[in-house]
C-alpha cells in the first residue's frame, strides 16, 4: 500500500484502489476454498450469531448485548467467539461433515494481526482423526498461495506452504527455542505445578513474577520465545498441547499430560487451532468451571455455561474440529501488512 494512503480512511478512493487487489484475492480465495469443501462432502452451515455463552475460555471476552422478549423482559446475549458450540449440537443432531464461514467478535483484540469482527473458517470432521485436519489447513494455504503471490508473507517473514510441514509437540518446541523442560511441570494426570514450571525458566535465566501462574509463564514463552520461530520457511504444525491449555480438546491416549490440539503457524503467525473433542459433558463442565474461575480471577467476571451445548455433547459422536482465521490466510496469501487491509470494511477504530 503507497505511504500517502496509509492515514485516509479505507472507504476514500486512493486506500481502497490500494487494498482493492487484496479483497478481489479474498473472494477468490473463498471461493476456492467453499469448492474444495463442497467437493468432500461438506455441508456449509451459517450459525446464528447470538448465543447465550460467548464461549468459557478465560482469555477470550465476549461482546454483550440484550434480547429484550415480547413480554418485555431483557436477557443477556452475546455476540459468539466461535460458532462452536452450535456447530457441535449440529454434530448431535446427526451431521457428519459440517462447515462454517462465520463472523465472530472478540472484545480488547485490536492490531495488525487482530480485529474485533473477523471471519473464522471452522470444520469439523466425525469419526476422523485430528491429523486429517492438520492436511486440510496445509491444501488451504496452498489453494490461498496459489491465488495470491505463491507464498505466504507476513512482513520480512516468507513461508513457502508446498514444502513439507515441520510438526513438533509443545514440549519439544519449548526445549529447542527456550531450553526449558515444560512436561516437568505437569503432573501424570495433566495438572499443573508452577513452581516446577518457575525454576525450570529462572534456570534458564527467564524472568518470573511473583504472581505468575503456570498458565501466565506457559503463555510467556510461547509468545516471546517459541512462536516466531514457527513457520519460518515452511509450515509449522504446534502438536500435543498441555492437557491444561485444551479446554475443548481430549487428552493425548498415550500421555494424559498433553491432549489432541494443535495450532497451525506460517511466517510465526497462528493461522489455525484444532482439536480431537472432548465428549465428556462432565468432565466439559469441571474444565470451564475453572476456566471461568481464572476469569474471575483475572478479569473480575464470568460468563454462563450453555447447558443446552452440555446436553449436546453427551449425544456428540466421536469428531475433530478446528478454527482458521481466514483473514489472516488472505492476509499472509497477499502480503498485506494488517489484517484490516483483507477486511471489505473493517470495524471503526
Amino acid at each position: 500500500m503507497k505511504a500517502e494512503n496509509m492515514d485516509q480512511p479505507w472507504w476514500s478512493p486512493a486506500r481502497h484502489a490500494d487494498r482493492r487487489g487484496g479483497l478481489l484475492a479474498r473472494n477468490r480465495i473463498q471461493a476456492a476454498l467453499r469448492q474444495w469443501l463442497a467437493e468432500r462432502e461438506f455441508v456449509e452451515v451459517d450459525p446464528s450469531a447470538l448465543a447465550y455463552s460467548p464461549g468459557n475460555e478465560a482469555h477470550l471476552h465476549g461482546f454483550m448485548t440484550e434480547a429484550i422478549g415480547n413480554d418485555g423482559v431483557g436477557r443477556a446475549m452475546y455476540l459468539h467467539t466461535s460458532p462452536e458450540f452450535a456447530m457441535k449440537k449440529l454434530l448431535a443432531a446427526g451431521e457428519r461433515r459440517i462447515a462454517a464461514f462465520a463472523h465472530v467478535w472478540r472484545n480488547r483484540e485490536r492490531g495488525a494481526l487482530h480485529s474485533p469482527e473477523f471471519t473464522m473458517l471452522e470444520w469439523y470432521r466425525v469419526g476422523e482423526g485430528y491429523e486429517v485436519l492438520m492436511a486440510d489447513v496445509v491444501a488451504f494455504c496452498r489453494i490461498a498461495a496459489g491465488i495470491g503471490g505463491g507464498v505466504l508473507r507476513f512482513r520480512d517473514r516468507l513461508c513457502d506452504p508446498f514444502a513439507e510441514p515441520k510438526r513438533l509437540s509443545v514440549a519439544e518446541a519449548f526445549q529447542r527455542y527456550a531450553g526449558v523442560d515444560l512436561l516437568a511441570s505437569i503432573g501424570p494426570d495433566g495438572e499443573p505445578v508452577a513452581d516446577v514450571l518457575a525454576a525450570e525458566l529462572a534456570r534458564v535465566g527467564l524472568r518470573v513474577a511473583a504472581d505468575d501462574t503456570w498458565s501466565d509463564m506457559l503463555s510467556r514463552v510461547l509468545g516471546e520465545l517459541v512462536e516466531p520461530h514457527l513457520g519460518i520457511g515452511r509450515i509449522t504444525i504446534l502438536d500435543e498441547y498441555p492437557s491444561a491449555e485444551a479446554a475443548l480438546a481430549r487428552k493425548h491416549p498415550g500421555d494424559a499430560r498433553v491432549a489432541e490440539r494443535f495450532e497451525v503457524y506460517a511466517c510465526g503467525v497462528e493461522l489455525a487451532n484444532g482439536f480431537g473433542e472432548l465428549t465428556n459433558p462432565e468432565e466439559q463442565r469441571r474444565r470451564f468451571g475453572l476456566e471461568m474461575d481464572e476469569k474471575a480471577r483475572v478479569y473480575g467476571e464470568r460468563y454462563p455455561v450453555d447447558e443446552d451445548f452440555l446436553a449436546a455433547l453427551a449425544i456428540m459422536p466421536a469428531a475433530s474440529g478446528i478454527a482458521m482465521g481466514f483473514d489472516r490466510v488472505v492476509m499472509l496469501a497477499t502480503g498485506a501488512s494488517r489484517i484490516d487491509d483483507v477486511i471489505w470494511a473493517p470495524v471503526p477504530e
